[in-house]
């Protein structure tokens, strides 16, 4: 991944709020667009709904605090929260080179992992118009959503609901449209971009891949940073080469690796898990496995003698 690494230092640059867009599609007209004093009160306007997602989204279980993909998103949590501490970055569009490489699913353990910390209150935007999929991976309706918004038919406090019990927050894609590029491009959604990090502490938008349409690079525009996801074994260095190429905002924080194999990246992990979380009592060998101790009432027996002759 060296040229994934090349390509991403070249892309290095500042996290500030880009340039306001000039010249965009007019809009559908009366807009509900928020003004600056809107946004007050909205969290206590949204409505609830069960924490219910669907089996095949896997997403993390916190319940299970010490599985590997767990540990994983907190490792990414924390280098993102490390760079919240130095760099304006509270806005975030997460996106592929291509489709099936993981982005949604990044996306939305990124938004879960996010939400577990005390007092931090996080949206997850589904802003894929074309293939949206975040209202299926947490079983919720499509409709109201951000179509509907930024079309002037639902409020901001119709559009957003919240996980029972939790900080996570959620805003569909909404009803298909016609032209997902020219919705993008009102200055609503610049100014939606803008005011929803005065009342969340991370804003993260899942968009269509880099290569399949041009609706990320233009979100990344609006956004402080943009997380890539790859497929190992699937994603070219071809592919990222370009989707960076065509990048036209230089905001681009990391990469995400998706779909790795067990041993290659748990190997380690797996021999810190068990020393911390094992029993004290069961040691572990050098590759991190449990080594079973004789009970107490079943004392270890000597090793039979070999015997004269090999027979079967």
């Amino acid at each position: 991944m060296s040229r994934v690494h090349d390509a991403l230092r070249k892309a290095e640059g500042t996290f500030g709020m880009s340039t306001p867009l000039s010249g965009g599609m007019p809009g559908p007209g009366n807009l509900a667009a928020p003004d600056s004093g809107s946004l007050h009160g909205l969290l206590e306007q949204v409505k609830e709904i069960p924490w219910d997602p669907a089996a095949e989204a896997h997403l993390i279980d916190a319940t299970k605090p010490h599985e590997g993909p767990m540990e994983e998103f907190r490792s990414l949590r924390t280098r993102l929260n490390h760079l919240q501490g130095i760099q304006p970055l509270h806005t975030l569009v997460v996106t592929s080179a291509s489709p099936a490489e993981g982005k949604s699913f990044t996306a939305s353990n990124l938004a879960v992992v996010q939400s577990h910390l005390q007092g931090q209150s996080v949206l997850l935007c589904d802003f894929d118009f074309r293939r949206p999929i975040v209202h299926n991976l947490f079983k919720i309706d499509r409709s109201p959503g951000l179509t509907e918004y930024l079309q002037g038919k639902a409020s901001l406090s119709e559009v957003i609901r919240r996980v029972e019990g939790t900080n996570l927050y959620l805003a569909p894609a909404g009803s298909a449209v016609i032209n997902p590029l020219e919705l993008l491009n009102l200055k609503e959604v610049r100014l939606l971009i803008e005011r929803l990090p005065s009342i969340f502490n991370w804003v993260i938008l899942d968009s269509p891949p880099l290569l399949f349409a041009a609706d990320a690079n233009l979100l990344a525009t609006l956004c402080d940073g943009t997380l890539l996801v790859v497929r190992l074994g699937q994603t070219t260095i071809d592919a990222v080469t370009r989707a960076l190429g065509g990048m036209s905002h230089n905001n681009v924080i990391g990469v995400v690796a998706n779909a790795a194999k067990r041993g290659e990246l748990y190997s380690k992990y797996t021999y810190y898990h068990n020393y911390y979380y094992s029993d004290e009592k069961q040691p572990v060998n050098e590759d991190g496995e449990v080594v079973p101790v004789p009970s107490a009432a079943e004392p270890e027996q000597p090793p039979a003698r070999k015997a004269d002759s090999d027979s079967d």
